[in-house]
């Protein structure tokens, strides 16, 4: 999961009220669903031990959570806000230190996702210890006013995400695991997969991650209530620390600090890497992120590689039986379940839901249906409709349907129409000017959203917008009519997204891209191909044409050499001894490299200084560097 997000410039941020339309539609879910069943609120305020108040700081003094924030999500459903994702705004907005069992606690609120403290014989076990070091260290330190100044016996990664692993040094430092033997447990593929899901694509899932997480939507009923697994996100100082011990094995028994643990492994569903595990003399089953008080997404609107539907049910299944002696199941997400039935029920349902989004899904592709006729055919069967530890407070439905679509067949629906379409801002003009000019289809789509139809208005504002990014009462009514959407949705994913879309139609795009200051301490850890390979996908291929330029990349601390060269506008790199012919090497240390390539220490800034070396041609490595593209992150969504 990428978590650092751009920053929105201010301006004019204000949101409309909610339309008749969106007032009804918000009340016929309320009258479908049995909202006042208590149940999941006796769950999720059991065991509280303390509440946290005030903020926790960036390192420059940034708010990165504040837990005052979540304060106005009380009583009814306001007419703004889905009243099913109000409902389960207001469970996750019971934050705190949290008693589990005898032995394991939980803080829930600090992060998008939760700290568990398992205690040992010696000190703590520590699961997935948050996204970032500042909301890691103010958690821990908050659990030990309350149950005392133990130290940290072992760590447990369950899987590959950041908000589950980027806060480990706000817990423990490196050299405290190097010189106390400390066990850091990690699924198989996890340094792997922790380090590589940001670095191709990072700039632009970071760019979207601001929409799906609402990051700059303001705290109120008309903007943020909730992420679907969480209140919100700490976008602080992401770091990693490297596992000495990788569960390897389908099921694997290991003791950490005189604790029974039962891993399982569960790859290529939720993340590519994860473990779930029970602590049988515990009587306690902990089910990762494959299970969590909401449908979770089988494509992230974020971007992400689509994920397997039928293994995550599959694995599922496999989860009936490794939690049938379990009294309380609790994940890294939400609030836990106690009791035996109601756990089988919960992992049934779960169960179920992937499978069901699968197998009919598949059952209409084979029928012939392209992905958005089957997102609109497609409704789950009313046990699992109305079970709400099943619904798409941060998946949805119709989003998963076409992931698994996309999973089996590509973005692609088969109709040869589709396969050389015209892009956005040209069709857009041309179906501006088939219906008469911008002033005609403002008029149509005005029409459209006074009868509530939100989806066909922002279909046609959608032309006209990209057709004339400058045309304000197209973008105004636009705004509007992603509000009314957003004001409706249940998925918290796709109220963030309409919302913040509203917002960039108003203000333009965020005026800031991608901090990858924050992110040094995560980068570090990272092997250099990962960079390498960011590097070739960078390059400006146009630009590139014709030039046979050719580098020695030499690392003096890691005592490794890369040659680096461009042929035929490829960017190409193999380990290797520094090759004669090279117009230049550039022999430095990791460290800088990294910080070079996290855009933190410019090429043309340390090309002279003492902290690395040169030979050869200074004038072709400025060059060289000079064809790689830095993107911003500030890339326009909603307009063109």
């Amino acid at each position: 999961m990428l978590l650092t997000a751009c920053s929105q410039k201010p301006g004019n941020t204000a949101m409309g009220d909610a339309t008749a339309t969106t007032v009804k539609a918000n009340a016929d879910i309320a009258q479908s669903l049995a909202l006042d069943d208590q149940q999941d609120f006796e769950n999720a305020k059991r065991g509280l031990i303390a509440k946290p108040e005030g903020k926790i700081l960036g390192p420059a003094g940034e708010v990165l959570i504040d837990f005052d924030a979540w304060k106005f999500i009380e009583g009814a459903a306001p007419s703004t806000v889905n009243p099913s994702l109000w409902r389960h705004a207001k469970l996750n907005a019971q934050i705190g230190l949290f008693k589990v069992t005898d032995g394991i606690y939980q803080l829930r609120g600090f992060d998008i996702a939760n700290m568990t403290i398992i205690e040992g014989k010696t000190g703590w076990i520590i699961v997935d210890p948050l996204t970032a070091k500042e909301s890691a260290a103010s958690a821990i330190a908050f659990a030990r006013k309350r149950l005392g100044d133990k130290p940290v016996t072992a760590i447990i990664f369950t899987h590959s995400h950041a908000d589950h692993f980027g806060g480990a040094l706000g817990v423990i430092t490196p050299e405290e695991v190097a010189s106390k033997k400390i066990p850091v447990i990690a699924p198989d593929g996890f340094m792997e997969e922790a380090t590589s899901e940001n670095i191709l694509v990072g700039t632009a899932m970071a760019r979207r991650s601001g929409y799906q997480f609402g990051k700059d939507l303001e705290r109120s009923a008309k903007g943020l209530v909730d992420t679907g697994l969480g209140k919100g996100v700490a976008y602080g100082s992401i770091g990693v620390l490297e596992p000495n011990q990788l569960i390897t094995q389908k099921t694997q028994e290991l003791t950490l600090d005189g604790v029974n643990f039962v891993f399982h492994n569960v790859p290529g569903a939720e993340a590519p890497s994860e473990l779930t595990f029970s602590i049988p003399d515990k009587k306690a089953y902990a089910g990762a992120e494959i299970l969590a008080q909401t449908m979770h997404n089988l494509l992230p609107v974020r971007g992400a590689k689509a994920r397997d539907a039928q293994r995550w049910g599959g694995y599922l299944e496999q989860a009936l039986a490794q939690s049938a002696d379990a009294e309380v199941y609790f994940g890294q997400h939400n609030w836990p379940v106690w009791g035996k039935p109601r756990i089988a029920e919960f992992i049934t349902k779960q169960r179920d839901v992937y499978k069901y989004t699968h197998d009919q899904t598949v059952r209409l592709i084979n029928a012939g249906y392209t992905p958005y006729e089957i997102a609109d055919k497609i409704k789950l069967p009313k046990s699992l409709e109305s079970y709400f530890g099943a619904r798409g407070y941060y998946g949805d439905l119709r989003h998963n349907v076409k992931a698994v679509y996309q999973f089996y067949l590509g973005a692609y629906d088969g109709n040869p129409a589709n396969l050389n379409r015209l892009p956005p801002q040209e069709s857009a003009k041309r179906y501006v000017d088939l219906l008469g000019g911008a002033d005609k289809a403002i008029a149509a789509a005005q029409a459209s959203f006074d009868k509530g139809d939100y989806r066909w208005t922002a279909e046609l504002l959608n032309h006209v917008v990209f057709a004339d990014s400058k045309n304000k009462n197209a973008k105004e009514l636009l705004a509007r009519t992603y509000e009314q959407m957003g004001y409706a949705a249940e998925a918290s994913t796709w109220r963030n997204s309409y919302l913040t879309a509203a917002t960039e139609l108003r203000n333009g795009p965020p005026a800031k891209g991608v901090n990858r200051a924050t992110m040094i301490d995560m980068l570090s850890q990272t092997p250099i191909e990962r960079f390498l390979e960011a590097m070739a996908a960078g390059l400006n291929g146009p630009d590139a044409e014709g030039k046979d330029y050719k580098l020695n990349l030499v690392l003096t601390d890691t005592k490794e050499s890369y040659v680096l060269w461009i042929e035929n506008a490829v960017l190409h790199h193999k380990k290797a001894e520094p090759a004669k012919n090279a117009n230049a090497t550039l022999t430095l240390t990791k460290p800088i490299f990294i910080k070079m390539m996290a855009g933190t220490a410019g090429v043309k800034d340390t090309l002279f200084s003492d902290d690395l070396k040169v030979d050869g041609s200074k004038i072709d490595l400025v060059r060289f560097f000079g064809l790689i593209d830095k993107a911003a992150g500030t890339f326009a969504i909603v307009t063109k």
